[in-house]
């Protein structure tokens, strides 16, 4: 959309003064969208990946199918399903820097939007002023009786207005110069104007207006000639910055937003270059981090110590990124040379265990013996 900068109004003398009045400079827009969008852009790309994972306990092999489970995967809370549980997690966590997920009477998991966290060097730290929409809760939560999850030492909200402050500026500069380039730039000539009353000023002003809307918004337009009014339009083609290099500050400070979050940018960009590789890394170094934070908090709230010792845990399969048939070469390598059992294999690609004895066997092909014994014989 094209705006007009200013109507340059020249008057001939002290009658015309009042005219000023008119509203004919537009204020500089905000340019906060731009970091909204560059966050919204990584963070919702990792709650995406965050929420397609099953969030479990395990006894030795066994899965533990309870209220947890279907609290974890299925159905969190009355008003949320478990995917869109996760993404407000993810959401809270980086936004905020910390998340606060309490347990109802009736065992819904609940996300706080507002607490305030009182901290101990020896005891429980003590959480109290819990809300949850326009709720709030008049007791104290100890933090063994709560999910409490921060993202990083350093609160990366901080670092992100920090960043933004300067790329948003420069983007601000140069955005505004690109429609000061192309800007329809226009006189108005006004002859014999004497009277100062409003309603003359405001039909005046209602004239320019419709004159100039039809001229931007109508692809022939019509207008009459008035007396003592004449409408000219002056163009300006100054070299400058162009959509390109403007674009090229957008990218710049979303690739910064993105490693910092572990991100690679090419993923945000959609480069299909080295597209498995960028994808592990992210895996990696963004994903796996997040899920081991909540692996660590839930895994040390809902299984006791001795359970802990006696071999139950909590445990994580998140989505995968490979296609088993691209890894079947792998597999049957891993299989034959008696390294994984068939089970062990199944859930390493995602799958559960299934009841069949062949699949506890560590088994070695005849290839791999004759190489242990120094080859064929003859």
């Amino acid at each position: 959309m094209v705006h007009i900068g200013f109507f340059d109004i020249f008057k001939k003398n002290s009658e015309l003064d009042w005219m000023y009045d008119f509203d004919l400079i537009e204020d500089t827009s905000n340019r906060v969208y731009l970091k909204r969008l560059a966050i919204e852009t990584c963070v919702n790309m990792i709650a995406r990946t965050i929420s397609q994972s099953e969030f479990r306990v395990k006894k030795g092999k066994d899965v533990v199918y309870d209220e947890f489970y279907y609290r974890m995967n299925v159905r969190p809370n009355k008003n949320q399903s478990a995917s869109q549980f996760w993404q407000t997690v993810v959401h809270k966590l980086i936004h905020d820097n910390e998340c606060l997920i309490i347990k109802s009477d009736s065992n819904d998991l609940l996300i706080a939007d507002d607490f305030t966290r009182i901290e101990y060097g020896l005891v429980e730290d003590i959480f109290k002023d819990v809300t949850i929409k326009n709720y709030t809760f008049q007791r104290s939560f100890r933090a063994s009786d709560v999910f409490y999850l921060q993202y990083s030492n350093e609160d990366v909200s901080r670092m992100i207005t920090g960043l933004f402050s300067d790329y948003g500026e420069l983007f601000g500069r140069m955005f505004e110069f690109q429609k000061y380039n192309n800007q329809i730039r226009s006189t108005v000539d006004l002859e014999n104007v004497n009277s100062k009353d409003p309603e003359t000023k405001r039909k005046l002003q209602k004239f320019i207006d419709d004159m100039y809307d039809a001229f931007r918004k109508k692809a022939f337009a019509i207008v009459p000639q008035q007396r003592g009014f004449v409408y000219e339009e002056k163009s300006n083609r100054a070299s400058g910055a162009s959509v390109d290099e403007i674009n090229k500050v957008t990218n710049g400070f979303l690739d910064h937003l993105a490693k910092v979050m572990g991100i690679p940018p090419a993923l945000i960009h959609g480069d299909m270059a080295d597209v498995e590789k960028n994808t592990r890394n992210f895996m990696t170094f963004c994903i796996d981090p997040l899920l081991k934070k909540i692996k660590d908090e839930f895994g040390g709230k809902v299984i006791e110590k001795k359970d802990y010792l006696n071999g139950e845990r909590m445990d994580i399969r998140r989505v995968s990124y490979r296609d088993i048939f691209d890894l079947a070469s792998a597999v049957d390598k891993l299989r034959s040379g008696g390294i994984y059992n068939g089970n062990e294999l199944r859930e390493k690609l995602g799958d559960e265990r299934v009841d069949e004895p062949i699949l506890e066997e560590y088994v070695i092909t005849k290839n791999y013996t004759e190489t242990i014994e120094g080859g064929d014989k003859e």
